[in-house]
């Protein structure tokens, strides 16, 4: 069986960036052993339906969210109207098929586990 040292990485050095569209924030990813780690910057007016469905093709987001808050507030509305808001320190747990959008005139900064593998990734 073989170990793994210590591993130390920082988004600011990502191994791929993904903006958003009107400039409205990025995704930085890091692909580790477990699979991909994502650090999102929603600027203020940030919504998924408006900056990300047009590079995801899909009439809501279908990637499925476990993740932190760091900074900032964002609102999510699931395709049935259960809807709830997260702010700093919280995790949050967001299945497929939901709309978010940034509260606040500061940037919301997440991380997540789990979703961002092909999130922002243009269609086709």
């Amino acid at each position: 069986m073989t170990m793994a040292g210590l591993v130390s990485r920082s988004f600011d050095d990502a191994d791929e960036t993904r903006p958003f569209t009107d400039g409205k924030g990025r995704l930085d990813l890091l692909e580790t052993d477990g699979a991909g780690v994502g650090r999102s910057v929603f600027e203020p007016g940030w919504k998924w339906s408006e900056n990300v469905k047009p590079l995801a093709g899909t009439d809501s987001c279908r990637a499925d969210h476990t993740g932190y808050v760091v900074s900032g507030r964002i609102k999510v509305v699931m395709d049935d109207g259960e809807s709830t808001e997260f702010g700093p320190g919280d995790y949050m747990r967001v299945p497929p098929g939901h709309d978010a959008w940034v509260l606040g005139d500061e940037a919301c900064v997440t991380l997540d586990w789990t979703g961002f593998a092909d999130y922002a990734k243009p269609s086709g």
